[in-house]
């Protein structure tokens, strides 16, 4: 297998998974007349104004929440620890859309929390206040509850990771554990935590779901509004360029916090640390803050769709459902099964000849899970479609004959969408593995004549089995939770889960959409837990 092979097909990969976002792009020059000037004239200032505003709500939630709760199950013992340490890391396993119907059902007018009160006081409509959950403050709430686990995950990881000796230093100068935290600890962290609330304002921009449901317009609600009730192609691009323009800031001001930031750890990592026992009222204010945290995020989401789920199964789960089930299954495995292949491919090229021009490929084709799903679509549909058109076009002056949709509006399209937006996270596990395996080896491989995908084969991927299946796992569950992406492109008279707790849910028909909601998050549960309890291994405590 000569080389010309791998870097030809890095490079045509790399370009296939650019077509969406060259696509939006472009559009940016084409004329969308009355629309976008209507567009502009009325509704553009809220788009921006709230998607501004969710960030920052979002961005202050899930800090507190999540670098709070990593200092505190890293480097001190308080009652649960053990226990929180890994189940924070639970609410990563709801979507977004889902805690904000289950919050729904629960805190509005006739939900049983307004219910209950409105019976112990004997209060009627309008004679008390209540919090308005479907509000911009209700989303920014909702989406902070969910996303805070990208945050708490990489800050524990700095966490643990950080110099014995200084914190010890601190310790022996009589500072308090919130001292040290504010002074030493956080400083230490903060590229980590940097990095998280990046993951974390992405996310918050490509939430779609969660939005629309509580009202708030923002560019991904604009984006579906244009699409489906303007039906103006163009102009939903230009929207989907500015929403573009906010994560190419967001990423470049991550990356310009590490360039500028340098941190070491000059102690040693080898001993054990004696973590910090808080007492009296510290222990219980942690215990309760990490639980707080525990049960608004995870507990109360899922006993509720629980509860829901046992009264309505026996009319929800029917033929329907087990279709629904099996399309979720079947787009989770061909799209799981594709980026595993691919960025096994890409990283090993990169591998057997790691020159720039390579290196720079494989990067990019990782780039697409900073973009919004909503963004993707637009940029698969628009080029497949025209495709489609075109060809329908030739053929039926040609031959008289209509070849239909091929491309736009097919299971293919789904899947090269979930294929531009996911293959970063198999990238990333695949190259860490990758990593851990000696240069040597290849080489006695290739003394011994052996070819490179023989190489692969033989010794690399019995090798790679764990960091594989971390990578199967984390993809699999991505593409059950994915909705914009899929609300777009799924083909006529298809349904997943998550579509179908969508529709439901949009329906008011909460209950009913628990079901598929609760099969969602149950999914999602397993490579949560074995994700936290690797991470609760990686640094030795004394006792």
């Amino acid at each position: 297998m000569k080389f010309s092979y791998w870097h030809t097909s890095i490079i045509a990969t790399t370009l296939l998974l650019a077509i969406p976002l060259a696509v939006v792009v472009a559009n940016v020059f084409v004329p969308a007349g009355e629309v976008w000037r209507h567009l502009a004239a009325t509704v553009l200032q809220d788009y921006i104004v709230n998607s501004l505003l969710l960030m920052f709500g979002v961005a202050i939630g899930s800090l507190i929440l999540g670098v709070g709760s990593a200092w505190l199950v890293s480097v001190t013992e308080f009652p649960g620890r053990k226990y929180f340490e890994w189940a924070l890391l639970l609410p990563m396993a709801i979507p977004a859309y889902i805690i904000a119907y289950t919050y729904t059902g629960m805190l509005d007018f006739a939900g049983p929390v307004q219910s209950s009160l409105r019976e112990l006081t004997g209060w009627g409509y309008g004679d008390y206040w209540f919090p308005e959950i479907r509000s911009l403050g209700g989303a920014a709430v909702m989406l902070s509850l969910v996303l805070y686990p990208y945050i708490y995950l990489l800050a524990r990881a700095a966490f643990l990771s950080q110099s014995l000796c200084v914190l010890e230093v601190s310790r022996s100068l009589g500072n308090g554990p919130w001292c040290t935290f504010f002074h030493v600890g956080l400083p230490l962290a903060r590229p980590a935590i940097v990095a998280g609330l990046s993951l974390v304002l992405m996310e918050t921009l490509a939430d779609y779901g969660t939005v629309q449901y509580f009202g708030v317009s923002t560019f991904t609600t604009g984006i579906f509004r244009t699409w489906y009730g303007l039906d103006n192609a163009p102009a939903a691009a230009q929207l989907a360029a500015m929403l573009l323009l906010f994560v190419v800031v967001l990423v470049t001001l991550e990356r310009i916090s590490r360039r500028q930031s340098r941190y070491y750890n000059t102690g040693k990592r080898t001993q054990p640390l004696q973590r910090l026992k808080l007492v009296g009222r510290g222990r219980v204010a942690a215990s309760l803050f990490c639980f707080a945290i525990l049960l608004s995020g995870f507990l109360l989401p899922a006993a509720q769709l629980a509860s829901w789920a046992i009264n309505t199964y026996q009319t929800m789960i029917d033929a329907r459902f087990v279709t629904l089930f099996f399309n979720t299954l079947e787009l989770a495995a061909i799209s799981t099964a594709l980026a595993l292949v691919i960025a096994l491919l890409l990283n090993y090229g990169r591998r057997l000849q790691p020159t720039r021009g390579i290196r720079f490929a494989v990067r990019a084709a990782g780039l697409g899970y900073a973009i919004p799903g909503t963004v993707i679509a637009i940029g698969v549909v628009i080029p497949f479609g025209w495709f489609d058109n075109t060809l329908d076009s030739w053929m039926r002056a040609q031959f008289d004959v209509s070849t239909g949709l091929l491309l736009s509006g097919t299971i293919a399209a789904l899947v090269f969408a979930y294929m531009v937006r996911f293959l970063a996270v198999s990238l990333h596990a695949v190259e860490s593995g990758l990593e851990r395996i000696t240069p040597s080896m290849d080489e006695a491989a290739r003394a011994m004549g052996e070819k490179p995908l023989g190489i692969l084969g033989r010794i690399h991927i019995p090798m790679l089995k764990g960091s594989l299946i971390t990578a199967l796992l984390l993809v699999f569950v991505d593409v059950l939770k994915e909705l914009p992406a899929t609300l777009i492109l799924r083909p006529f008279n298809f349904n997943t889960l998550a579509v179908r707790a969508y529709e439901l849910a949009s329906d008011e028909r909460l209950a009913d959409s628990s079901t598929a909601a609760l099969a969602i998050v149950v999914a999602g549960l397993v490579p949560v837990i074995l994700l936290s309890r690797s991470l609760s291994k990686t640094r030795s405590f004394a006792k």
